[in-house]
């Protein structure tokens, strides 16, 4: 599914976050930035020893920002390291936490002068945020960010398994429709 905001492009693809051709793919990282289970050890093994070489001399992230690394071996010339909140329950700033995930990460994309980014579904792995819940915070942190910044092109969510990929669609569909109303 793709949807143009502003003049960028924001679309949902069901894949391998690995496999990307965009200038710089999301790291759904730990704070220590030393790789993980998921598809933090995925980017990880994918990439090489370059970016966990990298990743040491950044010495960890806290929850809500990001950091940027090479791509390693991967297609993306960069990689964003971004950590998400744990999920305990909704009450304790964790809707806050992500939308600064996704910002932070943008916002260093800019900075950088990145065009393409792919993300995954930050927190909704081993961290436990409910993907119905995650992922309307998600698209509407990508879309208010691309409406204020046309120098990043296009925002990929890639997500891994049809049922990642359904929960996201579902969400961007609301979004557009209470956009439209509004």
């Amino acid at each position: 599914m793709q949807v143009s905001v502003g003049k960028s492009t924001l679309e949902l693809v069901q894949g391998d976050i690995t496999q990307q051709d965009t200038e710089a793919i999301v790291n759904a990282a730990n704070s220590s930035l030393l790789g993980g289970g998921g598809v933090d050890g995925a980017i990880h093994r994918a990439g090489g020893p370059q970016i966990l070489e990298e990743c040491r001399k950044i010495g960890g992230c806290p929850p809500g920002e990001a950091r940027i690394t090479s791509g390693g071996g991967l297609k993306a010339k960069y990689v964003i390291h971004t950590v998400g909140p744990i999920y305990r329950g909704g009450r304790r700033g964790e809707a806050g936490i992500l939308a600064s995930a996704y910002r932070s990460s943008l916002e260093l994309a800019s900075q950088r002068g990145i065009r393409s980014v792919a993300f995954p579904s930050i927190s909704t792995g081993a961290y436990g945020y409910p993907i119905e819940l995650a992922a309307p915070i998600a698209l509407q942190t990508a879309m208010d960010y691309l409406q204020a910044h046309s120098e990043i092109e296009m925002v990929r969510f890639v997500l891994f398994g049809s049922s990642a990929y359904e929960a996201y669609e579902k969400a961007l569909k609301g979004l557009l429709q209470s956009e439209s109303a509004g």
